[in-house]
């Protein structure tokens, strides 16, 4: 979003650390007001304020912040005290908060305290023209909507994200909107082909602008500018002097059926062989369309194809190592059968075939970098069939490097032995809990130690009777998991206790039961 620097400048914010401390710095940022401020400027402090605590989670029965800055405001006897109040009682974002506000100002009234004269003003703007400028692919939009007060024009610009259901990714208030209208047309001009620009009712822009704030606020760790949270509140007050929105559109769910029936369509284009491979791909965007945009599942766009081959990156799909030479044609065609669906015109399919080339081969070397972890201490193997033995077995052992345990993602090194633990222990979160309290005690503790034996036994393939077992179990068609029970059990019959909380076991008796695996 371009005109961004166009945004207000934010205030210092309060760093005192305790919460008491953070409502006296917030009651003195209000006494420096001054009796005739600019409203915009109390509606932005306001707004700030309350994005200091947006992304905080509220266990059950804690008090919101909002609420406890509303008790420690209404014990005030000042005007900074009834400065704030009458700020929350329009841009608290729930209307609990709101009432609880509306009623803290009147009993500080009440003291003695005269009501600021500004007060009748906030949030109470005319509403203007609304624009809308994206690409033609439409994965995202900037939104703009004008607003005056007195005479003087402001804006709301917005980042809308189809790629994600429509979400906001970032929202600022700019100074004069139309300077921005004009970088909007001219972006237009300069691409037309590209890039779209067109006027919206605000009826229109009050839908996209509450769904995409709404989706956005649910999620745990949205993806959204530093700038979104201060925005925040303002954004939720202005868009409810807009009409009222359009219904918001009716999102059904594809059945197994209509997933099918789609592939089905796009392998009977004719733009791809009909191949397992093929059809594998074809479902996978039909899902992930399904899954980030339930509203248009089958749009085609430069962003929404990149985050697909990140989510394959990232390891969110299993894919067999015989299907990956068949995801760039699989890709390819899609991208061309999608195009022709959507009517796009010309220049803007020639751009996404473009862009998706690119986007596979950044994906191919992405790919690569990512798998030299597993060839860490392999230097010496020159054979290539040797080289691909050593990573299939590695990979085996440790499909992926990024595990979640707990709340927290990490994205760990498979070569070192610690975090190779922590990639076994993160394929279990059924013992997450336990470990974390030190209550992890018995037979499932001790499986998941022969487990993490078993991966480190075939990360340096010793003894290399663990991944020849490994190999004929496979061809009898059991699943990973299948066959780490069968090793964890081999293991564990030849333990014999060698200490106190020790375990011991006889190597050539273990090779031995390896091998009577089948």
């Amino acid at each position: 979003m371009s005109p961004v620097s166009r945004a207000r400048k934010k205030a210092a914010q309060p760093s005192t650390p305790s919460v008491t401390g953070l409502f006296k710095d917030v009651l003195r940022d209000f006494s420096t007001l001054g009796a005739e401020p600019e409203v915009l400027d109390v509606e932005l402090l306001t707004s700030e304020v309350l994005g200091q605590w947006w992304e905080i989670e509220i266990e059950e029965g804690e008090t919101p912040l909002g609420m406890e800055l509303i008790a420690f405001a209404e014990r005030k006897i000042t005007p900074a005290a009834a400065a704030l109040l009458a700020g929350l009682r329009v841009f608290a974002e729930t209307d609990e908060e709101r009432e609880a506000a509306a009623a803290a100002l009147n009993t500080v009234l009440g003291r003695g305290i005269p009501e600021p004269e500004w007060a009748a003003d906030l949030a109470a703007v005319t509403v203007g023209d609304c624009w809308r400028t994206g690409d033609v692919f439409g994965d995202e939009s900037s939104l703009l909507c004008v607003f005056s007060r007195g005479g003087v024009e402001h804006g709301l610009l917005a980042l809308v994200d189809f790629t994600e259901g429509g979400r906001i990714r970032d929202v600022v208030v700019v100074d004069k909107p139309q300077d921005v209208l004009a970088e909007m047309r001219q972006q237009a001009a300069d691409d037309p082909e590209l890039v779209t620009l067109e006027r919206v009712l605000p009826e229109r822009a009050h839908q996209l602008l509450a769904d995409g704030l709404a989706a956005t606020d649910v999620v745990e760790e949205p993806d959204v500018s530093e700038d979104y949270a201060r925005f925040h509140a303002l954004a939720l007050a202005w868009i409810r002097a807009l009409p009222a929105p359009e219904p918001s559109p009716e999102i059904t769910e594809w059945p197994e059926q209509v997933r099918e029936e789609v592939v089905a369509d796009f392998i009977g284009s004719g733009l791809v062989e009909d191949t397992d491979a093929t059809r594998f791909y074809a479902r996978l965007l039909v899902d992930h369309g399904c899954e980030t945009e339930p509203g248009s599942p089958l749009r085609v766009g430069p962003e929404k194809l990149a985050r697909f081959l990140e989510s394959l990156l990232d390891g969110e799909f299993e894919v067999d190592e015989e299907y990956e030479e068949a995801l760039e044609p699989a890709l390819l065609g899609w991208v061309t059968w999608a195009s022709d669906r959507a009517g796009l015109p010309e220049p803007a399919r020639v751009a996404l075939l473009e862009s998706t080339t690119e986007f596979l081969e950044e994906f191919a070397q992405d790919e690569d970098s990512a798998l030299d972890v597993y060839f860490d201490g392999s230097e010496g193997i020159e054979d290539p069939a040797e080289l691909a033995e050593a990573l299939a077995r590695r990979m085996f052992a440790v499909p992926t490097v990024y595990t979640e345990i707990g709340d927290e993602e990490l994205e760990l090194e498979p070569a070192d032995p610690e975090q190779r633990r922590l990639l076994v222990i993160g394929e279990h979160p059924e013992y997450h809990e336990a470990l974390a309290e030190e209550t992890f005690d018995g037979e499932p503790r001790m499986r998941l130690a022969l487990k993490t034996t078993i991966v480190d036994q075939l990360w340096a393939d010793e003894p290399a009777e663990v991944w020849q077992a490994v190999r004929r179990l496979s061809e009898t068609g059991q699943e990973r998991e299948e066959i780490f029970d069968r090793l964890v059990d081999a293991l564990a019959a030849q333990l014999t206790e060698a200490g106190e909380h020790e375990m011991d076991y006889d190597v050539d008796d273990y090779r031995k039961a390896l091998g009577d695996l089948s």
